[in-house]
């Protein structure tokens, strides 16, 4: 059986090779179907990728309590509308959840930022220390304020990487250096390193923190002394952020003193729900590009079957001749069947070259990430060869069935 198979093989590479314009040709759509299932899904999973270090970058085990919306008078407001969270609610889940490793909050608006004759509009954080912590920020020169900078409302600053490239000359030192915010001059003592995008695609980098009592007092204003535009919370373990973002509802509701039937005046979001949703959004981006992609292997193992159906028509002698001489029905579908797949390998081979190549094109002209992985290639190979086998049986089956007599008298 084997020495028939090889047999078998090598004649039906033989008879492609016959005509071997009508075979690329054939075997083009396999090669584009190939290529851009491997392209597209290539593309797929390195933005899955960069979605999930976009969500990395935003710290480690990071839960975040955003204040949530008021009704008055009938009209409610969106998530942000009323001030419900303050620092005492901070302090207060610091103290009641031990889970928590650190608790920090912060407070934000967009303004004008000057040094000497440049300017730039920038977002301005006022912070508590621990909020550097909980975003695992790292600094490229200087370093963090103190909680005595905060007690005594200091005007130091931290600024970002865009902020520095567009405030400062090239090889000019940020530290040191005072810039001015709303005209109330800061000296900028650290830099810090670059984080990148966000999750939801913001510019990390194009930032600024100062001290949250000195945003309060001299830079923002308020209304309300000690209400905050976010809570931010971590934990030491990542099995951990369910558990604690339960309990600090609990607690946030209890010090809110919401009844059972009331809805919360604030909304919780922790690290694995922001990624649950990049993640899902991601695969369902993989899974449209890799469907998409599959209907040109689809042209091309139709593409098979034509090719293959006009080869009966034009073999049907030969069919005959062999049935003649003793060839059983098996082997006259296994002829067939072996033409199909080659043309598959082949052209599922050629595939493979082309999508590794547009992927690596694509990352080189547009900087989309993208990543190839094996499983992807071997997928891809695999139903390629599965489309010719598929489109090459009814051609096969449609040869084993001719009467010899009647074969051997086609013209």
């Amino acid at each position: 059986m084997p020495a028939f198979v090889l047999l078998t093989v090598l004649t039906a590479i033989r008879i492609l090779s016959r005509n071997r314009l009508r075979a690329g040709l054939t075997m083009l759509g396999i090669v584009i179907g190939v290529g851009a299932v491997i392209a597209m899904v290539s593309i797929g999973e390195g933005a899955k990728a960069a979605v999930a270090k976009r969500v990395a970058s935003m710290g480690t085990n990071v839960i975040m309590v955003l204040p949530g919306s008021m009704t008055t008078s009938g009209v409610r407001g969106g998530q942000g509308g009323a001030v419900t969270l303050t620092i005492s609610d901070g302090m207060e889940l610091k103290k009641r959840i031990p889970m928590l490793s650190e608790v920090g909050w912060g407070k934000r608006d967009t303004m004008q930022i000057i040094n000497g004759n440049k300017n730039w509009s920038g977002l301005v954080n006022g912070i508590s220390p621990s909020y550097l912590t909980i975003r695992d920020w790292s600094f490229s020169s200087g370093g963090a304020f103190t909680q005595q900078d905060v007690d005594t409302a200091d005007r130091v600053a931290l600024v970002g990487q865009t902020v520095v490239e567009n405030l400062f000359d090239v090889g000019e030192e940020p530290v040191g250096a005072i810039i001015r915010i709303k005209n109330v001059p800061f000296r900028v003592i650290g830099v810090l390193s670059p984080k990148g995008q966000s999750s939801q695609g913001s510019d990390q980098d194009d930032i600024i923190f100062i001290p949250f009592s000195t945003a309060e007092r001299k830079v923002f204003g308020t209304q309300f002394l000690g209400s905050v535009g976010a809570l931010f919370a971590s934990t030491e373990r990542l099995e951990d952020l369910t558990p604690a973002a339960a309990q600090i509802r609990d607690v946030i509701r209890a010090r809110h003193r919401l009844q059972p039937d009331q809805e919360d005046d604030f909304t919780i979001r922790t690290q694995v729900d922001i990624g649950k949703v990049q993640e899902s959004t991601s695969e369902t981006l993989t899974v449209m590009l890799f469907a998409i992609a599959s209907v040109s292997l689809l042209v091309g193992g139709i593409g098979i079957m034509n090719i293959l159906l006009v080869s009966v028509t034009e073999r049907t002698r030969e069919i005959g001749v062999r049935m003649a001489v003793g060839a059983k029905r098996r082997h006259i579908v296994m002829q067939f069947l072996i033409e199909a797949v080659t043309l598959s390998v082949v052209g599922g081979c050629l595939g493979i070259l082309v999508g590794i190549l547009g992927a690596r094109v694509t990352t080189a002209i547009a900087g989309w990430p993208t990543i190839i992985s094996a499983e992807t290639v071997m997928a891809a190979f695999v139903f390629s060869i599965a489309v010719g086998l598929f489109f090459g049986l009814y051609p096969a089956n449609k040869a084993s069935r001719l009467n010899p007599i009647d074969a051997l008298r086609y013209e």
